[in-house]
This record gives C-alpha cells, sequence and structure tokens, in this order.
C-alpha cells in the first residue's frame, strides 16, 4: 500500500484527489495538510511514501511549496514529494526539482498520468510532466538563454518592485553582487534594462 498525504489550500481539490486516490487499491490518504507547515507535520507524524504537494498556499502563507518540499526531504527518513501544481515556469518547475522534488506536474493532467507519477515516486523514480521534461530539456539544449538559480531569484525580486539594495539584503549579499547578477541576466536575455529583463523572461517562460 502507497500511503499519501495531499498539500493543498482548496479544499475542494484535497476532496477530489482523496476521491481518485481511494479508487485505486494500492493507494491510501492517510493526511490531508492546507498549509506548508501542516505537509511538514504530517509527513513527520504519517511517515508517508509521498507528498503531493502544491506549489502556492494562498496570501495567508508566507512559505511555499518548495519551502514544504525542502524541510520535508530534510526529514531523517524523508518521503518523496510530487509537485501538483498551475504553475509551469521555469522559476517554479527549477525550485521545486532542486528543493528535492521526485516529480512535477500540473492539474490539468488525467487522472491515470497521476495516479501512474505518484506509483513512480513511491518507486523512487522522477515523474515529470511531458510539457515539463521538454521544458527541462530544452533548459539544457539552450543553455545560452538559461538564468541560474540565483540569477531567476534576483529578477523575481526585481520583477517585485525591490531596488538592488533591498535584493541585496533579501538574498544576504552585497550590492555588488546584484549589480553583478544583473548584468549577467541583461546580457543572457539581451536586454538593456531592469524592465525589459523581466518583461523578457516572462516572455520566455522563465517569470511568472
Amino acid at each position: 500500500m502507497i500511503r499519501l498525504v495531499i498539500a493543498d489550500d482548496h479544499p475542494i481539490v484535497r476532496a477530489g484527489l482523496t476521491a481518485l486516490f481511494g479508487l485505486e487499491p494500492d493507494l491510501e490518504v492517510v493526511a490531508e495538510a492546507s498549509t506548508p507547515d501542516e505537509a511538514v507535520a504530517c509527513a513527520e507524524r504519517e511517515n508517508p511514501d509521498v507528498v503531493l504537494m502544491d506549489l502556492q498556499f494562498g496570501s495567508q502563507s508566507q512559505a511555499t511549496g518548495v519551502d514544504a518540499t525542502r524541510r520535508i526531504r530534510a526529514l531523517e527518513a524523508p518521503p518523496y514529494v510530487l509537485v501538483l501544481t498551475n504553475y509551469d515556469s521555469d522559476a517554479d518547475i527549477l525550485g521545486a526539482v532542486e528543493a528535492g522534488a521526485s516529480g512535477y506536474l500540473l492539474k490539468d493532467a488525467p487522472p491515470h498520468e497521476l495516479t501512474a507519477a505518484v506509483r513512480a515516486a513511491a518507486a523512487g523514480e522522477s515523474a515529470l510532466a511531458p510539457v515539463i521534461a521538454s521544458r527541462l530539456l530544452d533548459r539544457m539544449r539552450a543553455p545560452r538563454v538559461s538564468l541560474s538559480s540565483r540569477e531567476i531569484e534576483v529578477l523575481e525580486l526585481v520583477a517585485a518592485g525591490r531596488s538592488n539594495s533591498e535584493v541585496a539584503e533579501q538574498l544576504f549579499v552585497s550590492e555588488t553582487t546584484v549589480k553583478s547578477h544583473l548584468a549577467h541576466i541583461f546580457s543572457k536575455l539581451d536586454v538593456s534594462s531592469r524592465t525589459a529583463a523581466v518583461s523578457e523572461a516572462r516572455r520566455k517562460g522563465i517569470l511568472r
């Protein structure tokens, strides 16, 4: 039996997933979580095989699914984490994979794809939606337009309206380092301003 924890802030999504997995003889939902902290607590308490993790948990939650994934994967006997979300930007995908997620699916995945992904994750295999897999392959094939995870972090903060000094403070680096990251970003995206960089990154699907 594969034991599952479902972490999502929408009750209707949790109910739908629980009903779907209830039809499978080898899948059992042992707990539900509506916040990242609850997800970590459930993973510790229930010792599941797989945690299904959303990335965003509403405006009340400062933490994200990526934060929870990182904490869950740092547990002593960690379950596998399968991200199930609406978001497919490079920043979201890379953040989840680097935090230790075994798989990444979009919420419009057909039920058979989702149950197969859960079984694959439980077996220690990676489970990427086809669109996500091709996105990662594209990054590998075209490194000239690939931003590092740190450069994406910088650009996300710039997109949120932060100044260079505020970005430096939030990432615990010097302002000179931030300017260096921006210079690399401008070069990679072939732009000459912060606004243009954000616009181009969104156009390329690097940022939401």
